[in-house]
């Protein structure tokens, strides 16, 4: 009896092996035929692999970088047997414009950067033979595609992963606004109970019944709900909706990022025709009373940085090592959230957001970066609105299940003489709302009236100090912000920071100016050094974002480069600001840290020397003699009037004797005035 049953389980066993599997991904980013469109001879085209860009960030540092169209080339071979299948391609990203065209015929097009979309292509193939896959792409400025005002550089190209997903007949549509098809909506959420609706988008033609089951599997592997229904009228514009409760759910916060498995399938097993996963977590997001953003009611400070979208030496080809890098360097300073400029990052960036407990704002690339009348962010036209509208819906749909986005952007820093941008943005909001009802969403202004009142969270992109006044005025700002009856009825955060270069150590840092390219990176030290300071004693900010963690390439900003970044375009380099967050951010490490390391040339004898330290009063030492320190912030400690005649040595060593840090100074008269120093030539 033994014997049978043996063997009986290895007939089911081999069964399963045989079945087909429901769905198939192939990546198709190799083998790739690339070509200029006014180059009409393609036959010369040159292979690449994706992704690409037909701009270097050193051609858009210098100004040259192209704004054109281009096409892109492959060949596809579908095998005869995969005839009574469904295929479709999906793009993770192309900037700014994509029309795809299969065998000479037209597909489809979408439009925006930093957005994925799949267009199917089951019936324009020939299977059993080679296909021709084209895709025209242009970066060329539009007035009806977003961003219409940006420094940052639009690079062009297919710059993420492409794939082939091949399924059955009957299947979780993909083809939602480039999202799974699956929508997890938390409605009532707390320690003791997770309720909401899971609502799936079917694409089963001919199918007048479908049956559609679903399974939550908890983050220890156990399944805590199963439920099955039977979907008639089938319309794949109109989700069929499961409702489901989860007993003591275990909460995702940043502390703790549990994550539960939400898997859906067609059909009645074994005979199954589609089946998905995705992950989720549930959680509850609020401002309360005294303006402190809550997460499952409890109150969590935002210690943000603003994230662009390029890298030196990558241009826009953002890979997942390249974020696995920046999250370690984020994790360094003590960042708990991301804010995503212009767009969304490749989804493998909030995945791991999700498992590492950050959170994440996301942005529309609904935003102005120049200070002229010929510069217009908004254009009062229904092909520009309804671009604006769509890039929201694809942002919201795509992210949807991530519990790590917490936040949708709707605007950065807009403002424009003539055309009311106000309503526009207010259906924007709307919208938002609409899709989704669990989040936030959040603005961030650089002006005042209305505009502010707009969205459920502000965040002022403060700059007081930079051009003109002194950093310090800050804490003026902050005083008549908490005082002022009107602008206490709002749910404020701050973004501030500035550019700064480590190429430049200049004598005179009184003023950074513009016009002749000075900016140092001492004066991007000292404005950071107030406004931490006195933002951080004044308290009255649901959140605290620097802008940017990184240096990016613009076409608009001085040497190519927007250098507001704490650390440098090449992702490793950092400056001084980088280690007062990491000294006041970083409670799991201590911080030790003596600035003005790259001034070493230096010409008066009387110098301050300042040194950031996260655990108690360090020691600071010039050769044997111990100098006097004074605390001038939590974690900033400063000797004033140091006599160093000629050469010297300083040696800071923590207050637990376990770290050291130390800079060599040179003081004497300069030979020549000193040049700030272009970085394109370095």
């Amino acid at each position: 009896m033994r014997t049978i049953i043996t063997l009986f389980l290895l007939l089911i066993s081999l069964t399963a092996t045989a079945q087909e599997p429901l769905r198939e991904s192939y990546n198709l980013n190799d083998s790739w035929r690339f070509f200029f469109t006014d180059e009409l001879d393609s036959d010369s085209a040159e292979y690449i692999s994706l992704p690409h860009s037909w701009n270097s960030d050193s051609e858009a540092m210098m100004g040259s970088y192209l704004r054109t169209s281009a096409n892109y080339l492959r060949q596809l071979f579908i095998p005869a047997e995969w005839s009574n299948k469904r295929l479709f391609l999906r793009f993770g990203g192309v900037q700014n414009s994509a029309t795809l065209f299969v065998n000479g015929r037209y597909i489809g097009e979408h439009q925006g950067a930093n957005t994925s979309f799949t267009m199917e292509i089951t019936h324009r193939v020939n299977f059993g033979s080679n296909n021709l896959i084209m895709v025209a792409v242009s970066n060329v400025k539009r007035n009806d595609i977003l961003p219409t005002s940006t420094d940052m550089v639009e690079y062009g190209g297919i710059h993420r992963d492409v794939e082939l997903i091949v399924t059955n007949k009957h299947i979780i549509s993909p083809l939602i606004y480039g999202s799974e098809g699956i929508f997890i909506e938390q409605q009532e959420i707390s320690s003791e109970r997770a309720t909401g609706t899971i609502h799936i988008y079917a694409s089963a033609p001919g199918m007048e019944h479908l049956t559609v089951n679903m399974r939550i599997i908890d983050p220890d592997g156990y399944e805590v709900k199963r439920h099955s229904v039977r979907a008639s009228k089938l319309n794949p514009e109109r989700s069929i909706d499961i409702p489901f409760v989860i007993e003591r759910p275990e909460l995702w916060s940043p502390d703790s990022p549990k994550l539960y498995t939400v898997e859906v399938s067609l059909g009645n097993a074994p005979q199954l025709s589609d089946k998905i996963s995705v992950r989720t977590g549930f959680r509850t997001i609020s401002i309360d009373d005294d303006n402190n953003l809550c997460i499952n009611g409890k109150r969590v400070k935002i210690r943000g940085v603003n994230y662009a979208h390029d890298r030196q030496g990558y241009a826009n080809r953002h890979l997942n090592e390249h974020i696995d890098h920046d999250l370690s360097v984020m994790a360094d300073i003590g960042v708990n959230a991301i804010r995503s400029l212009e767009g969304p990052h490749a989804d493998y960036l909030y995945s791991e957001c999700d498992k590492r407990g950050l959170m994440a704002w996301i942005d529309i690339p609904f935003k102005r970066a120049g200070g002229t009348l010929a510069d217009i962010c908004y254009y009062p036209t229904i092909s520009f609105h309804n671009n604006g509208l769509e890039q929201l819906r694809e942002i919201i749909a795509q992210n949807y299940n991530h519990p790590s986005v917490i936040m949708w952007g709707i605007f950065s820093e807009v403002w424009q003489r003539g055309d009311d941008l106000l309503g526009y943005i207010k259906q924007l909001n709307t919208l938002a709302h609409e899709l989704d009802s669990s989040r936030p969403t959040v603005g961030c202004s650089n002006t005042d009236g209305e505009i502010n009142f707009i969205t459920d969270l502000i965040v002022f992109r403060q700059s007081v100090g930079w051009s003109k006044g002194h950093p310090s005025d800050v804490r003026v700002w902050c005083n008549q912000l908490a005082s002022n009856k009107t602008w206490s009825k709002l749910r404020y955060g701050v973004c501030y920071g500035e550019e700064g270069s480590s190429k430049q150590q200049p004598e005179d840092i009184t003023r950074a100016s513009r016009a002749t390219l000075i900016l140092p990176e001492r004066r991007q030290t000292e404005l950071h050094e107030n406004y931490a300071k006195i933002i951080s004693e004044a308290d009255i900010f649901w959140g605290i974002w620097l802008n940017n963690i990184f240096d990016y390439a613009s076409a608009r900003n001085a040497y190519g480069l927007n250098q507001s970044g704490i650390v440098e375009f090449d992702h490793h380099t950092r400056k001084d600001a980088y280690y007062l967050y990491r000294a006041m951010w970083n409670n799991d490490e201590s911080t030790l840290h003596l600035t003005e390391r790259r001034w070493r040339h230096r010409s008066d004898t009387l110098q301050r020397i300042t040194v950031y330290a996260s655990k108690g009063r360090p020691t600071l030492l010039m050769g044997s003699d111990t100098l006097t320190l004074e605390q001038r912030s939590a974690v900033r400690w400063v000797a004033d009037s140091v006599v160093v005649k000629q050469h010297a040595r300083i040696v800071a060593i923590d207050s637990l004797n376990t770290k050291r840090d130390s800079l060599n100074i040179t003081v004497g008269r300069l030979k020549a005035p000193r040049e700030p120093q272009d970085p394109r030539t370095l």
